[in-house]
């Protein structure tokens, strides 16, 4: 189980395990913004969402240029669900228009898929495959990463 750290902005920066979220609480660094119900460690409720007490300058979040591309990045994005069937659990990316076929591996043509689902599409493109993808995929930013399963 992770943990969101806001920015004193409420902007996300990242995910914290428990553990370090309760070391910020402790140092005072941050506060609590969503709890678990009434679950407590010593004094501090669960939290599921942090918010840093004092504001950190991020100047790399808004570098030039685009996310960089990666597998686990398109699971992400797609939390972790099939483009294909919409279920939960995606365990690999597929490239919409195969790659034998000119496809580019870039965020624009892949997709979070089943390796069921993935190897029946096969090497051919969703329409060929009678496999509509139920959204197009998109370049994301930092912010929808952030956020994990």
């Amino acid at each position: 189980m992770s943990v969101i750290v806001l920015n004193a902005s409420y902007e996300p920066l990242h995910t914290v395990s428990i553990q370090h979220a309760i070391r910020m609480l402790v140092r005072e660094v941050a506060v609590v913004e969503e709890a678990h119900g009434e679950r407590t460690i010593g004094p501090f409720p669960v939290p599921r969402v942090l918010r840093l007490v004092r504001y950190v300058v991020t100047h790399w979040r808004y570098a030039a240029g685009r996310m960089k591309y990666s597998k686990h990045g398109v699971l992400r994005r797609d939390k972790f669900r099939c483009a294909y069937c919409g279920l939960d659990n995606a365990d690999t990316m597929d490239h919409v228009q195969p790659r034998s076929r000119g496809g580019r591996t870039e965020w624009l043509n892949a997709v979070a898929a089943h390796a069921s689902c993935n190897e029946r599409k096969g090497n051919r493109t969703p329409g060929e495959a009678n496999m509509p993808l139920l959204w197009q995929p998109w370049v994301p930013t930092r912010a929808e990463l952030v956020i994990e399963r």
